[in-house]
């Protein structure tokens, strides 16, 4: 088989690529634009892609091509329409980030709850070391034991979050945004009195025609004063423009995001001039990319190249 891996930088340097190896000759390429795609999927029959958009402009020209293998979950970067029109396959891997983004959403929660970064240059400014007592209450923090978490979004990962709230001692309710889950673990809400009632909110939805633009500034309005805001779905599920306003307005303590609404941020993007940058967190879309992740990433799609190769020689 002909392999080609598109975007192999999306997977790290630091996991092993050579699993592909066995299963046909391989060509990797760190990144690929848009204009360098016919190029190189034309003589491929299995094309590997993390984000490079795969459609019919480029699609065509790959008279080979049999198998595409999305190196995520979503697949909203590939004209699944066309592929199959051309009998093309193309798989996912689900559920493999699962740890990776529950992991993440604790530590963005953590360091806006405790003031992390404050005490941290507390101590290494030489503060500490003049002050009279042992200790500094200046940035008070709260339990998690006895709070409210609302989870917009009980898929597989929301699922393990509310796990993990829960041995915390936290209250999870949910929100479905497409009215269909029903979990009869948890308490399910509609979104004004999850907002009104959490202390923290975890967004892990997909982006969609019931969860874009979800969360806007009239229901920041709606939320306590003290509530922190977490976003580890897509980034157009919160409008930007109206979190900014929010966080300069106070109306929420703080917010944490690890997906945008354009990757990567925009210089002009209105979170980045904020008046209080400590009430705000963003990490650069890594929630996913734990190392195991990524190692669970690619062993699975192999498996996915594997199990399609055992198939047309059954």
């Amino acid at each position: 088989m002909q392999i080609c891996i598109l975007d192999a930088l999306t997977l790290g340097d630091d996991v092993d690529l050579s699993i592909f190896d066995r299963l046909g000759t391989v060509s990797i390429y760190p990144t690929t634009q848009p204009d360098e795609v016919v190029e190189r999927i034309k003589d491929q029959e299995v094309v590997i892609t993390n984000k490079v958009v795969l459609n019919k402009a480029n699609l065509q020209h790959a008279k080979q091509l049999q198998l595409i293998c999305v190196a995520a979950t979503g697949t909203n970067n590939i004209d699944v329409q066309f592929a199959q029109s051309r009998n093309i396959k193309v798989t996912n891997v689900s559920a493999y980030s699962t740890p990776s983004v529950a992991q993440h959403t604790f530590a963005l929660l953590f360091y806006l709850l405790e003031s992390l970064p404050y005490y941290d240059q507390y101590v290494k400014s030489g503060h500490y070391a003049r002050s009279k007592i042992f200790t500094h209450l200046d940035r008070p923090y709260w339990e998690l034991k006895g709070k409210r978490w609302g989870i917009i979004g009980l898929g597989t990962i929301g699922k393990e979050v509310a796990r993990l709230a829960q041995a915390f001692g936290c209250q999870i309710s949910y929100y479905s945004t497409s009215g269909q889950n029903n979990d009869p673990l948890y308490h399910r809400v509609e979104l004004d009195e999850l907002l009104q009632s959490s202390d923290f909110i975890s967004i892990h939805a997909p982006l969609n025609e019931y969860t874009q633009d979800l969360i806007r500034y009239e229901h920041f309005k709606k939320m306590p004063p003290h509530a922190i805001l977490l976003n580890l779905g897509r980034g157009g599920i919160v409008n930007e423009e109206d979190l900014a306003r929010a966080l300069d307005e106070e109306l929420i303590y703080g917010a944490a995001l690890d997906v945008l609404s354009s990757e990567p941020i925009a210089e002009n993007n209105p979170l980045l001039k904020i008046k209080n940058s400590q009430r705000l967190l963003i990490t650069p879309h890594i929630a996913w990319a734990s190392v195991e992740a990524r190692q669970r990433l690619i062993f699975r799609i192999a498996e996915n190249i594997q199990d399609f190769i055992s198939e047309k020689q059954a």
